[in-house]
This record gives structure tokens, sequence and C-alpha cells, in this order.
């Protein structure tokens, strides 16, 4: 049994997590292995989710199975073995063969470590249960939007914005707690810090979310400007999307920024800590940063960060640690504020 969990937080979480892998290697060994298992739950339950060969119905009905197995309301046993044959990408299959073991991993943590856990998953899969409900039955050549900015706000906090603060509570649990990280601000710089990093994938991701009739730019807004979410669909509406996508880029800079805060609010020593929360700001502000040109619109122009951006990212970022002042400088875009929410 031993030797299963550790090729579930080893093999397995490397396979499904890609790039977050970096940032779950990099973590201490009290709080990694607890983060590695929320995070292969959380992938478990998405796989489900976005299984579109199978029906709507059939898959709201293996979410909600797995999710009161997780939180413990339930231990009816489960098999994914034939959901599992219709995954594209092998790693996804063997999360699904895999989730018995993977649950059994939940129950061996401790009592406190096991309720974190629990509270986050409850409002992942709460929000993954509402997504397909919400996306799931699209009509043919219809596109389904957000409405409003609170839905939008809503829609990154059960997604990520709840990781940065199950982040934050395991952190305090097992790793730190100094007088700024007890306050109740230190978390909610974390819930920030999660929203920037989701809202950044969404930026990034319009034209492949309007393939799948999804729009996550709230209808609200469009209709301030003149557009409705099918014009999304025309890469010429570009120009006329650009202020507001700009807003939006504004606001997951901002953000990020609060991530920045919450970074450098961690002490010193937590050397592990702070690189594995810095690497994906990085990564997040230079997105920004390239999708402030470019037509965004454009299926064809998938804009992200490469691998040997990626790489120099983590250099220097080792490199200045030592040094404060170079460190802090890491983030010195004169855009990046902690601004409000919302606007």
């Amino acid at each position: 049994m031993a030797r299963e969990h550790n090729e579930l937080l080893t093999d397995l979480l490397k396979a499904v997590s890609r790039s977050f892998y970096l940032t779950l290697h990099v973590l201490p060994k009290s709080i990694g292995p607890q983060i590695g298992l929320a995070y292969l739950l959380a992938r478990t339950t998405d796989t489900i989710a976005d299984t579109e060969i199978v029906g709507v119905g059939q898959r709201l009905k293996m979410l909600q199975a797995l999710r009161e197995r997780i939180l413990g309301t339930s231990d009816a046993r489960l098999d994914f073995g034939q959901l599992a044959q219709q995954q594209g990408l092998p790693a996804e299959r063997v999360l699904l063969e895999k989730c018995e073991a993977s649950l059994a991993l939940l129950q061996a943590q401790s009592e406190l470590d096991k309720k974190l856990i629990r509270e986050v998953l409850d409002i992942i899969t709460g929000g993954q249960v509402l997504d397909l409900q919400r996306f799931g039955n699209p009509e043919p050549g219809k596109l389904i939007a957000l409405q409003t900015d609170a839905e939008l706000d809503d829609y990154t906090f059960r997604v990520a914005g709840c990781v940065g603060q199950f982040w934050t509570r395991i952190c305090l649990t097992h790793q730190f707690s100094t007088a700024a990280t007890s306050l109740s601000s230190f978390e909610e710089l974390g819930v920030r810090f999660g929203k920037g990093l989701q809202l950044v994938n969404i930026l990034r991701d319009i034209p492949a979310d309007l393939a799948k009739s999804r729009c996550y730019i709230p209808a609200a807004r469009l209709r301030e400007i003149g557009l409705t979410p099918a014009d999304l669909l025309r890469p010429e509406a570009e120009p006329k999307f650009r202020p507001l996508y700009n807003h939006y880029l504004d606001l997951a800079e901002s953000h990020l920024a609060a991530g920045w805060e919450y970074t450098n609010l961690i002490p010193f020593g937590q050397v592990r800590v702070r690189l594995a929360c810095a690497w994906p700001i990085l990564i997040g502000l230079q997105t920004i940063a390239r999708l402030r040109s470019g037509n965004v619109l454009d299926s064809k122009q998938r804009i992200k960060v490469g691998r040997r951006d990626v790489r120099g990212i983590l250099l220097r970022s080792v490199f200045y640690y030592p040094f404060p002042y170079c460190w802090r400088r890491l983030v010195t875009s004169k855009r990046v504020a902690i601004r409000p929410v919302l606007s």
C-alpha cells in the first residue's frame, strides 16, 4: 500500500499536473503530500466533468458519487473503469483507475488535514457541478455566457481562489505562523492569488472556451461595449473588445500583485514555499504581458510562455533569492498594484 501511495504522489502526480508539478515538487515534505493529494482528487473530479463523450446527467451522477466519497458521506465503492477507457490521455485513464487508492490515501491523513482537504474539494466539486449545469447542454450554435462580474468572481474562487485559501491553511498548520501570516488579510491575499491565476487562464483560453460553447467574459460587460458573446468568435471584433479585455488583464495583474505581497509575507527562511508561490506568479505576469498584444480572439495565435522562458524565470528567482532587493524587483511593473476586486 505504501508503494502505491508513493507512486500516486510521484509518477501519477507528475503525469497529470504538467507545469504545476514544478510547484508541487519544490514544496517541503510537511505540506507537499497533502497539497499533492488534493490536486490529484481535484484532477480526478475534473476528468469526470470534462469527459464530453459521456452525457451530462451521467457525469453529474458520477461526480456526485465521488464527491460523497471524498466528503465522507458515503462508503460505496467506485468503479470508473469504463469511463477510464474513454480517456484520450493515458495519465487520466490511470487517474480514474486509481481513484480508490487516492481515496484510501485521503483516509490515511490526519483528522485536521483530512478536514482541510475535504473543505477545498467541497468547493471545487460544487463549482464543477455548477459548471456542468450551466454549460453542459448548449444548444447547437449557441454560446452560453456568464452574466456578471460577480459570477466571474465566484467562478474564479471556486476553481482556484479556494485553493489559495487551502494552501494558506495547510501552511499555517504545518509550516509557519507569524503575526502577519496569522491575520485574516493574509488568507484573503492567498484567495486573490488563486483567482489571479485562474483569470489568466480564462483570458488566455477565450477561443478554446468559445469552441466549447462557453464564454467566461460576462455578457453584461459585453453589452456595455456593444458586443455579444457570439461576436467574440470573430477575430475582427478584437479592437472593439480590447479595452474590456485590458480591464480584465489589469484585474488579473492586480490579483497576482496581491499574490506577490502574500509571497513576501511568508518568512524569509521558508525558501521552498516562497519559490513555489513565486513561480506561478512570475509565469502568470509574463503571460499577461504577452496577452497585451496580438489578437486574443484569433484561435491560431495561441499565446503561452515557453519552456525556455520558464527555465529563465526559475533560474532568476533562485539566483536572486539571497538578495531581498533584487528578489522583490522580480515584479516591477508599474501597472502592478493591488486594486479593488471589482470596479
